[in-house]
Formats: C-alpha cells, structure tokens, sequence
C-alpha cells in the first residue's frame, strides 16, 4: 500500500509538473520549466508501469530515466541562477540561501535515475498482480513511509549510502520509489504552491 501511495504521489506531481508550462516564460526560467515537464511527463509515464497496470517495458524504463539523468544534476542546478524567481517561475527563494542541499537532492536525482536505468531489466519485485505493494516498501528504504510520520529523509541516509552498483541490483520499481521520493522532498521544499 506504501508503493502505491507514493507512485500516485509521484503521478499527481508529474500532472503538477506539466502545469507549469506558463505562458509568459522565457530564458533560463522556460528552460528550467522545460525540463520539469519533461521529467514530469517520463514520471507520468512510468507510474503505472511500477505500478503493475501496464505491461512492463525496460526499454521505457531506460528511455525515462535517460530524460532524467539529462535534466538532474548539474544540468539541474544550472537552470537555477539566482535571482531567477518571480513570475511565472515557482522557486521559492529558499533554494539559494539553502543552496548546497539543493545540489546534493539534485545529484542524488542524478544517480537514482542513473541507477534506475541500470536496474531496468531487473523488472517489478515490489507491484503485485493488483497494482499494489507485495513487500513493505517502507522497510526496504530503511525507515517509515512519508504518510507514517516520518519524513523521506528517513530513508535519505540508506538512499545516500547506495553506490550506482547497488542501485544496478535492485528491483527497477524500488528505485523509481526513490527517484520519487527525492523529486517530492525538492518539490516539497523549493517548489511555491500553485495558485
């Protein structure tokens, strides 16, 4: 039940991603707001293949992450020069006085979308016939779930301490938990709400 609430946390994030293609943007802001939408939309495709409610496809699987890899990192940071707030952007301002965290949560989207196109041949081992988790994903990751109290980072210090050859070995639907989780604890802290 974990993995199901997080994958559909993650499929409502990538819907919220696409919004933000505002009319109006321009420069570094149209192409950060680019690359979020296609991220979001490589999200939205993978959910419900994680999820068990559409046939399993590595070569989708890699496609995505690959799309990922391109827009995490320092091609991430880069797109967030400061003083590039404002409208129609939705950064809060709080990604440049707290700056090195934002590089460390977009480096380690880097290496989990890089670990999830490794892993995409390893298939599911986490979504059941229905759709829904068949091991307790909350104890995989190390820690509770975000919906049981405590925060991701409660898994942050098993997910920081994963090389790109263990991330290889595991089930592709446990990485893409923790792509998703690091894409919700950014949006969470950096992202302003939507009107």
């Amino acid at each position: 039940m974990q993995l199901k609430t997080w994958i559909t946390a993650a499929a409502i994030s990538a819907v919220g991603l696409a919004a933000l293609a505002h009319s109006g943007a321009t420069g570094v802001m149209k192409e950060r707001m680019d690359a979020m939408g296609e991220m979001g939309d490589e999200m939205k495709r993978l959910t419900p293949m994680m999820r068990g409610q559409t046939a399993y496809d590595p070569d989708v699987v890699r496609n995505a992450a690959d799309t990922m890899i391109g827009h995490a990192g320092t091609q991430m940071t880069e797109l967030f020069p400061e003083g590039s707030s404002g409208m129609p952007s939705e950064v809060k301002d709080t990604i440049w006085t707290d700056w090195e965290e934002f590089e460390a949560l977009a480096e380690q989207l880097q290496l989990l979308s890089e670990g999830l196109s490794m892993a995409a041949d390893n298939g599911l081992k986490m979504a059941g016939a229905d759709g829904g988790a068949t091991m307790d994903s909350g104890a995989m990751m190390g820690g509770q779930s975000m919906m049981g109290g405590q925060t991701m980072m409660g898994a942050g210090s098993m997910m920081n301490d994963l090389g790109i050859e263990e991330l290889a070995e595991l089930p592709a639907d446990a990485v893409f938990m923790m792509v998703s989780q690091t894409c919700a604890a950014c949006h969470t802290k950096y992202r302003a709400e939507s009107n």
